[in-house]
């Protein structure tokens, strides 16, 4: 499988860390994003006409939203990682899903207008983005009630994953973290899932200094 790949972009980091967490061997082709803008140039344009990345292309099937990139990997590779063990379940990752492009356009956008100076409404999209991070922050710390330290259940699914890269990269677009233990807590578990990489903004756990706060959190 290839992804066209830029290393900056959270949604293409999404494709990249959940292969390594499952062990799917992905053939990475980078694209001149910024400033070249490759993205736009003919080429990607006859594999996604809407002009943006990433692209994963398997033979002749060819996908352009990461989200479905996820559950292809998954259902391909670890069908663990669905999230299918019963209809609730499999619903709860749908949902997360779909919320996941709202952390994309909010923290997402907040991001590109402080890092690219791209088109947007900062406080607007900081706003968005805050509001969305109250409701995962919510419905976390109800899984912490039950015991469980995902998104739906105690084992990661691709939910997690696609909601994890535009959340820890929230400070980039100046939208701090600090009010939201649950999440924090999340986060750690998910960098110390075996197989997890990095990309700029977000390291291994052991490359972070001890968080005091978490620590009593855990205990």
């Amino acid at each position: 499988m290839k992804l066209y790949d830029y290393i900056l972009s959270p949604s293409c980091y999404k494709v990249r860390l959940l292969a390594s967490l499952i062990g799917a061997k992905l053939d990475l082709q980078p694209v001149d994003f910024h400033p070249g803008q490759e993205h736009k140039g003919d080429a990607l344009l006859t594999l996604n006409p809407a002009g943006a990345i990433p692209i994963l292309e398997d033979g002749a099937f060819v996908l352009t939203e990461s989200s479905a990139m996820l559950a292809y990997l998954a259902a391909t590779t670890a069908p663990e990682w669905e999230g299918r063990d019963t209809p609730n379940m499999s619903a709860k990752v749908q949902q997360w899903l779909a919320f996941s492009h709202r952390l994309t356009a909010s923290l997402g956008g907040a991001r590109l207008v402080e890092m690219l100076h791209g088109n947007g409404d900062l406080d607007a999209l900081q706003g968005a983005g805050i509001a969305a991070l109250r409701e995962l922050e919510a419905a976390l710390f109800e899984q912490r009630l039950a015991g469980q330290s995902f998104l739906v259940g105690g084992q990661p699914t691709i939910a997690d994953i696609a909601c994890f890269p535009y959340v820890a990269l929230a400070p980039d677009g100046s939208v701090t973290l600090d009010p939201y233990p649950s999440i924090r807590l999340w986060m750690r578990a998910i960098r110390s899932l075996q197989g997890f990489i990095e990309m700029p903004g977000i390291h291994r756990l052991h490359d972070l200094a001890p968080d005091p706060q978490s620590s009593k959190e855990d205990h």
